[in-house]
């Protein structure tokens, strides 16, 4: 089981939490939610002497998949696991599946790539939830957004992909940051 990380007002780290633990401060007031991917609460009040236990990092290589733990040196308890997909040869062919302009079924150039990477305060690969209160699409979805210049966006689900959803009903989750998350 993963534990909750933990950072007081300073952005100190302290000891991982149970995840209970981590829903009381939160009901309490007495913390907030720093980041949601790892899942870490920051403390509203300044604490007293915390003494924080020593952790030690263990990475396991592999072919496809590098698997991470955070481990209590003391108990060796294991606070916070982790996987790590490798991307592979998954870059090289982006580069290449990469084009400065849309051609037609020729291969002469007629229309231009967009040249902005922030729309309305989204990136493609922002992890957002949209609230739709009417139209068609009404309901909540969450997932990772493709920005439109239009500012109607496809939001990429668990099971489906949502297309045209407006800027105006999602709401940011979390940032692109280049990992891949479960939503």
């Amino acid at each position: 089981m993963s534990k909750v990380l933990v950072i007081d007002t300073l952005k100190q780290p302290l000891d991982p939490i149970h995840p209970a633990r981590a829903r009381q401060l939160l009901r309490n007031g007495q913390a907030a939610v720093f980041r949601r991917f790892p899942f870490t609460v920051v403390l509203k009040k300044l604490s007293s002497n915390q003494t924080v236990q020593p952790l030690r990092i263990k990475i396991d290589p592999g072919a496809k998949v590098t698997g991470i733990a955070v481990v209590n040196d003391t108990s060796g308890e294991v606070v916070w696991a982790g996987e790590l997909q490798h991307r592979g040869f998954a870059i090289r062919e982006s580069l290449t599946s990469r084009q400065s302009c849309r051609t037609d079924k020729y291969g002469f150039p007629n229309r231009h790539c967009a040249r902005k990477k922030v729309l309305f305060g989204f990136q493609t690969g922002d992890i957002v939830k949209a609230i739709v209160t009417n139209g068609k699409k009404v309901g909540t979805y969450t997932g990772r957004i493709a920005v439109r210049a239009t500012g109607s966006f496809n939001i990429s689900a668990k099971a489906h992909l949502i297309q045209g959803i407006s800027h105006r009903f999602c709401k940011i989750i979390h940032r692109k940051d280049g990992y891949g998350y479960a939503c």
